[in-house]
């Protein structure tokens, strides 16, 4: 368990972690920081230095990891990542074979006092799939039957891993029962969900997508506009255009999305026309008073406004707002 007051995060990559770290020093703030996937053995230094959590995702791995932080006289924490279903990575935990075929390398890894184990997860397949579906259930139960079992013996054998954590976003709202020590929560944390079938909590979004208008001017009959010239104006057409394209992670597979203008009347709805660019995309103000300056809403006013551009990409809202690109400045409003 952590201690009371320490906060426990969960990042993909050691540069993030860093950050994170550093964001934490300068506030004097306690943390717990876990990589979830990933890390080489050789920056098992910087790992140490930043008292950062790795994931050991197989025993080679765990092996050499091993090896590296002896050589340089560190210890490094680590938790275990078990293979329950998901197929991705991890000490495999799929059936009674796989059990106790990793009971016995992870009984072996302890034995390496270079690596502090301090926690044991894994990561569900299904639990963002519809939650009155038995079959959906059924596995995401099965990848806890197995984690469980495999934490089970270990505990038979004196080892006690600690930390454990299984649920993503989706599982911490449909399967309270396997909060155990922590939840990862991701998606939830802005508001929204990683999947449509499982927005048990009517979620508000925390997470607005802004642009403002930076020019105007009227498209004549016969004109095309964009890339491609996909869109041709059959009557005079008031364009404006906004500096927002698919280098901020704007994609083309929005093209033809509706966005949210501020006017000083109010809202105007406007619908891209054309092909989105590298950093800019047009949109059809005709019959409106928008003007250089407005502010413009892509996503944010509304949990559907979000859903709507996922679903043009054939995709996730997770999926949209990951691809959102450091090039976008970031303001928090408290």
């Amino acid at each position: 368990m952590l201690e009371e007051g320490c906060r426990f995060f969960a990042v993909s990559s050691i540069e993030e972690a860093i950050d994170l770290r550093e964001v934490c020093l300068e506030y004097g703030a306690d943390a717990e920081i876990l990589i979830l996937g990933y890390t080489l053995p050789s920056q098992a230094a910087l790992l140490a230095k930043y008292n950062i959590i790795t994931s050991l995702v197989d025993p080679s791995f765990a092996e050499e990891l091993a090896r590296e932080a002896a050589r340089i006289s560190v210890r490094v924490k680590c938790h275990i990542k078990l293979d329950t279903g998901m197929n991705r990575i991890g000490f495999p935990a799929k059936c009674p074979s796989d059990i106790a075929e990793s009971v016995e390398d992870i009984t072996n890894i302890f034995r390496h006092s270079s690596l502090n184990i301090c926690g044991m997860f894994t990561h569900f397949a299904k639990a963002d799939d519809a939650l009155d579906d038995p079959a959906t259930r059924k596995f995401t139960d099965k990848q806890t039957e197995n984690f469980k079992a495999l934490d089970e013996a270990l505990l038979s054998r004196g080892i006690d891993v600690g930390f454990r954590h299984v649920c993503n976003s989706a599982a911490a709202m449909g399967f309270p029962e396997y909060h155990f020590d922590a939840c990862r929560l991701g998606i939830t944390l802005y508001g929204t969900h990683s999947s449509r079938v499982v927005d048990k909590y009517a979620l508000m979004p925390v997470m607005r997508l802004c642009t403002v208008v930076s020019h105007v001017h009227t498209l004549r009959v016969g004109e095309s506009v964009s890339y491609g010239g996909i869109y041709t104006a059959d009557r005079p057409t008031k364009i404006a255009t906004i500096p927002i394209g698919y280098a901020d992670g704007f994609i083309r597979a929005y093209s033809g999305a509706q966005v949210s203008v501020m006017t000083s009347d109010g809202t105007v709805k406007a619908k891209i026309l054309g092909r989105i660019c590298m950093d800019q995309c047009m949109i059809d103000i005709t019959d409106t008073e928008v003007s250089v300056g407005d502010k413009v809403v892509i996503f944010g006013n509304s949990p559907s406004e979000l859903t709507e551009l996922a679903k043009m990409a054939n995709t996730i809202e997770y999926e949209s707002l990951c691809l959102i690109t450091s090039r976008v400045p970031r303001i928090v409003v408290e």
